[in-house]
């Protein structure tokens, strides 16, 4: 049974008549004028003064005071926009405790803790299943209505506090997760494109790093692990991380790709899963460029305005067939001033007018980009890639590109 809503300034005799107080109370926006109902699941008659005093008229009239959640909630209906605010709990009841049953019996519901002196540290253990907490006797009208109105917001977008400060987190553990590809080496310059497929987050199972040698030299690595979502993103970081350890090492190419390839399989959580990569080192001295190819991709040679495709021996990515691997080096010129462009397929799997893109339309669109300093040249090759597959839902996949030059020259 509902409980008549006492009226702030009149004698406890005369509350239970039913009728609703006329006192002057904050008209409050036009954002209130929407339907929804507020429900009070508290103990305390003055939470319930205190709560009417701040609403403006329309969601005072239709606010409900419940001690018990399950008729609370049965009261409010399930149609709608709901906004339950929990106060003092029963004896013997947790905060907790009463969450849990609110959400029990009203799964959509936007809940906020009325703020006392206990709730401090309770808040804490229902963080994750309400959308947020408000001071009801310290609050302004205005403040006590906004956090109702962001809290029914995020209650339809199905957010709650904890989940917006995992997100935070989540985010930052990202960044701290990405490499720094400016390398700080005398006679080289990097440019640099990287983009997860999936929607908010900042890493994809693409993967790329750049180490410089004790001897100068400047190692490199691109890689792909097959598949989407967060497990191919953690593979990524651990084969990432695992190359540049061995680098730092003094591990030769080959014994890098090994160890990956071992990681890889101890790591990965279906035995389907594989990686491509290729593994690049520049030497400034020798102006050489090794290279070793487990299934990835070939590279763009960028040489006096002119762009070539450059397809290294081929060998097996990494995982397909463990232990087999027939990975070979190979060496090649690289002049000053001439650049390097790595890259994933995602860059060139998308579809366009005439059909998938492939390597022969990325070489093409490179072609016309040559004269480009570098970082110019990856955001436009980028942005020329996106614009032909925009019409036929855009680039399905993770997109790293990677560009170094040689001697500090753009590589135009």
């Amino acid at each position: 049974m509902s409980i008549p809503i006492p009226r702030p300034d009149v004698p406890a005799a005369e509350r239970c008549g039913g009728h609703r107080a006329r006192e002057a109370r904050p008209r409050g926006d036009s954002s209130f004028s929407r339907d929804f109902r507020v429900v009070l699941l508290s103990q305390d008659e003055q939470d319930a003064v205190r709560v009417r005093r701040l609403l403006p008229h329309r969601p005072a009239d239709a606010l409900v005071w419940h001690m018990s959640v399950e008729e609370g909630c049965r009261t409010a209906g399930i149609h709608g926009l709901l906004c339950v605010l929990v106060g003092s709990t029963p004896a013997g009841r947790t905060l907790a405790d009463v969450v849990t049953r609110v959400r029990r019996h009203a799964p959509d519901a936007a809940v906020l803790v009325l703020e006392g002196p206990h709730t401090s540290h309770a808040f804490r253990s229902v963080a994750g299943s309400v959308q947020g907490r408000v001071d009801h006797s310290r609050s302004a009208p205005d403040e006590f209505c906004r956090k109702i109105r962001v809290a029914l917001q995020r209650a339809v977008a199905g957010r709650t506090v904890a989940g917006e400060e995992i997100a935070r987190d989540n985010a930052v553990l990202e960044r701290g997760l990405l490499p720094d590809l400016t390398l700080r080496a005398d006679g080289f310059t990097t440019a640099f494109h990287y983009a997860p497929e999936r929607a908010h987050t900042l890493l994809g199972g693409d993967f790329c790093d750049v180490v410089r040698g004790d001897d100068g030299s400047a190692h490199v690595i691109m890689g792909d692990v097959s598949g989407h979502g967060a497990a191919a993103a953690a593979l990524g970081v651990h084969l990432r991380l695992a190359w540049r350890t061995a680098v730092l090492c003094g591990q030769s190419q080959l014994e890098q790709l090994r160890l990956l390839e071992r990681i890889l399989t101890e790591e990965r959580g279906e035995e389907e899963t594989y990686a491509t990569v290729v593994s690049l080192v520049l030497s400034p001295h020798h102006r050489t460029l090794r290279t070793v190819t487990a299934g990835h991709p070939g590279f763009l040679h960028r040489h006096r305005g002119q762009v070539r495709w450059v397809e290294p021996p081929p060998g097996l990515p990494l995982g397909l067939f463990p232990g087999q691997g027939d990975w070979r080096e190979s060496e090649m010129a690289l002049p000053d001033g001439d650049g390097i462009v790595l890259f994933t397929d995602g860059l060139y799997e998308g579809r366009t007018a005439g059909g998938r893109l492939g390597e022969e339309g990325l070489l093409r669109l490179a072609g016309r980009l040559a004269h480009l300093e570098a970082q110019t040249f990856v955001d436009a090759l980028v942005r020329g890639v996106s614009l032909l597959a925009a019409p036929f839902g855009g680039l399905r996949d993770d997109v790293a590109v990677l560009h170094l030059s040689c001697d500090g020259v753009s590589g135009a």
